[in-house]
């Protein structure tokens, strides 16, 4: 059609990394020769520790251990309407005058990682991971999201007993509510959802990495 500019495209490219639940043993037995028994907190604006005995990072497996036993990868996105329209509204400046609302942003204490067990296909009208029950946010690691170039990355943690059902679908969220043990049920406002097999976890950790990339 004359007069129409070319489209601009949003792609993700989705990372599963998994350490096994042997690993983990193996990290805490490390770290416990050493004498440590619990590690950083994973939010920036959190300086508490946590517990080996209840979580092991991937920082922590990746230094102690090495790399993931396995690695996923899957391409591909639906950006969902909520999350474009909270998109344009963060381009805006709210002001007492004018009706334009920034709303908040995906950064590193307002945005989550969440995965479900649900196989129902995207919808861009969606605006919540499709799974009943089985479903977890989980917020950044420290230093995320971060951008290069033009491309945002999201990573979470899920150890231990968290997200311990399969794998089929996942989100990225800024705001989540409902608490589960250190994550949420909830997301308040999905920016794009993705239907695929990652597997299904029952232990260990895994971490799962967004790089979103906007051309």
């Amino acid at each position: 059609m004359k007069g129409v500019g070319p489209v601009r495209n949003g792609t993700t490219i989705w990372l599963c990394e998994k350490w096994s639940g042997e690993a983990c043993d193996f990290a805490r037995r490390k770290l416990d020769r050493q004498g440590i028994t619990a590690l950083p907190g994973m939010r920036l604006e959190r300086l508490s520790l946590i517990p080996i005995k209840h979580a092991i990072s991937s920082a922590a497996l990746r230094a102690l251990v090495g790399p993931p036993e396995e690695c996923a990868e899957i391409v591909g996105n639906l950006l969902l309407n909520e999350g474009i329209q909270r998109l344009e509204d963060l381009t805006m400046i709210a002001t007492v005058t004018s009706n334009q609302v920034a709303g908040n942003p995906w950064s590193n204490a307002n945005a989550f990682l969440g995965v479900g067990d649900s196989a129902t296909g995207e919808a861009a009208t969606q605006t919540e991971l499709q799974a009943a029950t089985n479903r977890f946010y989980k917020a950044m690691n420290a230093t995320y999201p971060s951008r290069s170039s033009q491309t945002v990355s999201f990573q979470s943690d899920y150890t231990g007993t968290e997200a311990n059902f399969a794998w089929a679908e996942w989100s990225v969220a800024a705001g989540a509510t409902t608490a589960s043990g250190a994550g949420f049920t909830q997301g308040t406002t999905n920016l794009q959802r993705k239907v695929a097999s990652l597997g299904t976890k029952s232990s260990g950790t895994w971490t799962l990495t967004a790089q979103v990339t906007f051309s």
